[in-house]
């Protein structure tokens, strides 16, 4: 054997010797570390990193809520269909795996591979950063019990806290991070680390300045340019939350300053920060659009125009000046940038401007298009939601408003005043389409020299004919947007078009024979002049044919002239008045505007039954907005209509309390009704009071009323529809603020509720009926109560549960077992002195709560019978 050969094989001795995990050797300890460390974590926290910058690039911050100090991926649940997630981390995961598989070396209970800790702490990372935290602490802790002297123990430590706030035990988090930042241990990047994420926990329990204290730590100790800006911008946005408003500015300020040391997106969003709190009153104006328009013409900030638009916008808008913020607003919407709740804003902030200018027909739009951008099931989506079903009655009724009042009057004028009238729209009108037809024709050349520009071949295309080149340009400007120089001739109709044009215009109709350029010489004449007499016939034809629109008589024909027509017209006119005025101070709180529409409505000579509430609701809205006026009122309806109601609540509102027809009383009335579970007489009445106080201050009182009957008869989805409609209706008041608590505290809660399997301490008897007026189910309580007397017990009672408004429950309450209510039921059934014959079950009180909230008996039958 030559000496090549045995150095070949002992160093293959020496690799297989090295290669094992079982020997506490230098030679493997070292070919294990330095394995793992060169090779499998190498590209490991090569691939994590690559993650991390791709986390980078995708992930959009919404800058209208407090940022977190850290980008996490979306979890699966949430991706869009076709969307996977970062393969980066998953391969950081699986080189920490094989690092730990096969180079990990537990010898006699000890770890000899140095770089172990390092594969754990990669695993553990990965696992974050897939949004498996609860894996993820487990590599963490791992390091901990396993590696007490790592160098890298009190990196593992801070990501342990990492992950505990993800699992939101963030008073762990908090306690865990201070002991760990009281030993002093911790330096830069770490220090950074452990401070922001303490900033990250108290943010999250809403302990705001303690979180201020912490991020501004961590903005000083991080290296990392990024991580500076975001954390200052944290800051400032910290400072807002705690209502420091100079404190965030400079916070802001800071961020600005560091110019291109931070990402682009934070110094644009600082800005819309700092405009934001901009002094309307005392603010220097002409340096803020200065500021703006410079900020707008900066190339670096082109993807940025949809917020610094937004932003002028809205300065605008506080400004009044309208024109100039629906402008910017535009602007920021043709941007057409990705922030959807931007868009929102941008619509609704629109649809408010067009509101107060009482064009109700295009704020609808806008708000519906808002709705398209929000977010469902929030606050906010349910807000825009019922102001948009609120702005449905108003342009109902100011639609009938608007045009009845133009029908009257023009029927109240002469014949020849009326004949006049049209002319000049008439004229107007024939205007309008002039301009449309050259605003259309413009238009359709536009596109057309678009269309031409789009070409990328600069030779003119020549189809030769015989003389006439059709140029490229001719073609081209008959090409649709889009089509190219590629495209097939036959699949392009503007071509194809043109081609047939060129050629009637040279050969005139052809028929599909041979030689057809011969006999052209004997038909071409012929066939031109038929041509021409048919393009002659039909430009006389359409001379004769008149738009309905622009003849007087088109319109005069629908004037009405019987009296009982008008009167109908008039009095639907007197109501939308009404109502209106109505909407505008209940739903809106718009009382510049109820008063005008009321005040309108009282120099229309209403009839009798509205001049009353009208006069009153102006007294309500002038003690806001004119006492005087609404004094004057006040007097008029004291003096002209002394035996009224109104009049009695105005004299003396302690003594109208006492009367039997004041709502109050009323209201107490019915309230203690449905206390005494007399479901079925209040819901009418209810409903009936509801359409008679419609636009005075008890209705919300009447609504919550009417929500607990809803929930007694219809379930919790009906409930928990009726409390939000109080809540965004009447947002204001004592019962709208209770109806929102309630949505959030009380309905989340009953929402959880389901059927339950477990042993229960307690029972029911339910007798199901069918309710019919008259009903006291005494065939069957009387035998109930009978047993409850002989039985000698005291646990025992018979209730009358309403279940729909068709169907109620008799009830035997007081069991402490299933077996026993059973028990019982059975020798009710079968007992000669009771011999109960009527369909009963046995269910939990439990269950029994659900199925009366849900309205869920059929469902629960169900269960019962699987």
């Amino acid at each position: 054997m030559n000496t090549r050969k045995k150095i070949i094989l002992f160093l293959l001795g020496l690799f297989v010797i090295a290669c094992s995990v079982k020997k506490d050797k230098f030679i493997n300890r070292n070919y294990h570390a330095l394995t793992t460390q060169d090779n499998v974590l190498y590209n490991g926290n090569l691939a994590l990193t690559s993650g991390l910058e791709e986390l980078e690039l995708t992930y959009r911050d919404n800058f209208w809520e407090l940022l977190p100090v850290e980008r996490m991926p979306e979890k699966q649940e949430n991706f869009l269909p076709g969307e996977k997630k970062d393969p980066n981390f998953e391969r950081a995961e699986e080189k920490a795996v094989k690092a730990i598989q096969k180079h990990a070396m537990n010898i006699g209970g000890k770890e000899r591979n140095p770089q172990m800790d390092e594969a754990y702490l990669l695993l553990g990372k990965a696992r974050y950063y897939s949004n498996r935290f609860v894996p993820s602490l487990e590599a963490l802790n791992y390091i901990l019990y396993k590696y007490p002297e790592s160098d890298k123990i009190y990196q593992a430590k801070v990501w342990r806290e990492k992950v505990n706030i993800r699992l939101d035990n963030n008073e762990l988090a908090i306690n865990n991070l201070k002991l760990l930042l009281k030993h002093n241990k911790l330096e830069d990047q770490d220090l950074a680390d452990a401070n922001a994420m303490l900033a990250q926990a108290y943010a999250n329990i809403k302990i705001y300045d303690t979180a201020v204290s912490a991020i501004k730590i961590a903005k000083e100790n991080t290296k990392i340019n990024e991580q500076k800006a975001r954390y200052g911008f944290i800051l400032g946005q910290l400072y807002n939350q705690l209502n420091y408003p100079d404190s965030a500015y400079t916070a802001f300020q800071e961020v600005i300053d560091l110019n291109r040391k931070a990402p682009r997106r934070y110094v644009i969003q600082a800005h819309a920060q700092q405009a934001n709190m901009f002094d309307y009153e005392k603010g220097d104006t002409l340096a803020f659009v200065e500021k703006f328009n410079k900020l707008l013409k900066d190339r670096e900030n082109r993807p940025y125009l949809d917020v610094l638009n937004y932003q002028l916008g809205y300065f605008y808008d506080n400004l009044k000046k309208d024109s100039l913020a629906k402008v910017y607003y535009n602007k920021s919407l043709r941007t057409n940038l990705p922030d959807r709740y931007l868009q929102a804003k941008d619509y609704t902030n629109i649809a408010s401007i067009y509101f107060e200018e009482a064009n109700y027909k295009t704020a609808g739009k806008y708000y519906d298009s808002t709705l398209l951008r929000l977010e469902p099931n929030t606050r906010e989506f349910r807000q825009v939601k019922k102001k948009r079903e609120n702005l449905d009655d108003v342009i109902k009724y100011e639609e009938i408003a608007q045009q009845n009042d133009s029908i009257l009057h023009i029927a109240s004028l002469t014949s020849e005043a009326q004949i006049k009238y049209y002319e000049k729209y008439i004229e107007k009108l024939k205007k309008q389409d002039e301009a449309k037809a050259k605003l259309a024709a413009e238009l359709a050349e536009k596109e057309a020299n678009k269309a031409a520009n789009a070409t990328t071949n600069s030779n003119a295309i020549t189809i030769k004919n015989g003389t006439t080149p059709i140029s490229n340009q001719r073609v081209s400007s008959m090409m649709p947007p889009g089509s190219n120089e590629s495209s097939f001739y036959f699949y392009n109709q503007a071509m194809v078009a043109m081609g047939k044009a060129e050629f009637l215009k040279k050969w005139g109709k052809r028929a599909h024979v041979e030689n057809w350029r011969q006999a052209a010489i004997i038909s071409n004449k012929i066939n031109t002049t038929t041509e021409e007499n048919e393009e002659e016939k039909q430009n006389n034809e359409e001379e004769e044919i008149v738009n309905p629109a622009y003849t007087v008589t088109f319109y005069t024909e629908q004037i009405p002239t019987e009296q009982k027509v008008l009167d109908s017209i008039a009095k639907d006119r007197n109501n939308a008045y009404y109502q209106l005025g109505l909407i505008y101070k209940e739903k809106f709180k718009e009382y510049k505007l109820a008063a005008n529409r009321l005040e309108k409505l009282l120099t229309l000579n209403p009839e009798e039954r509205l001049i009353l509430p009208t006069k009153y609701n102006l007294v309500k809205i002038y003690e806001i907005l004119n006492p005087d006026k609404a004094i004057a009122y006040k007097n008029d309806i004291i003096t002209n209509y002394p035996s009224s109601r109104y009049a009695e609540i105005l004299k003396n509102p302690k003594a109208s309390a006492e009367d039997e027809s004041n709502p109050e009383n009323v209201f107490t009335k019915l309230y203690k009704a449905y206390e005494n579970n007399e479901i079925r007489k209040v819901q009418p009445l209810v409903k009936q009071k509801i359409n008679d106080y419609f636009g005075e201050e008890i209705l919300p009182k009447f609504e919550m009323l009417n929500a607990a009957i809803l929930a007694r008869t219809n379930g919790l989805n009906a409930y928990k529809e009726a409390l939000n409609y109080i809540a965004l209706t009447y947002p204001n008041t004592s019962e709208g603020k209770e109806a929102q608590q309630r949505l959030q505290q009380d309905i989340p809660k009953l929402e959880k509720l389901s059927f339950t399997d477990e042993d229960l301490a307690s029972w029911k008897i339910i007798f199901p009926k069918t309710y019919t007026e008259g009903s006291n189910y005494e065939n069957l309580l009387k035998p109930l109560e009978q047993y409850i007397k002989d039985s000698n017990t005291t646990n025992l009672s018979t209730s009358v549960d309403v279940y729909t408004l068709t169907n109620d429950f008799v009830v035997l309450h007081g069991f402490t077992s299933k077996e026993k209510a059973k028990g019982i039921l059975s020798y009710l059934q079968e007992y000669k002195a009771y011999k109960i014959k009527d369909v009963a079950y046995v269910i939990s009180s439990e269950n029994y709560k659900v199925v009366q909230i849900n309205k869920q008996f059929d469902e629960w039958l169900k269960l019962q019978n699987n």
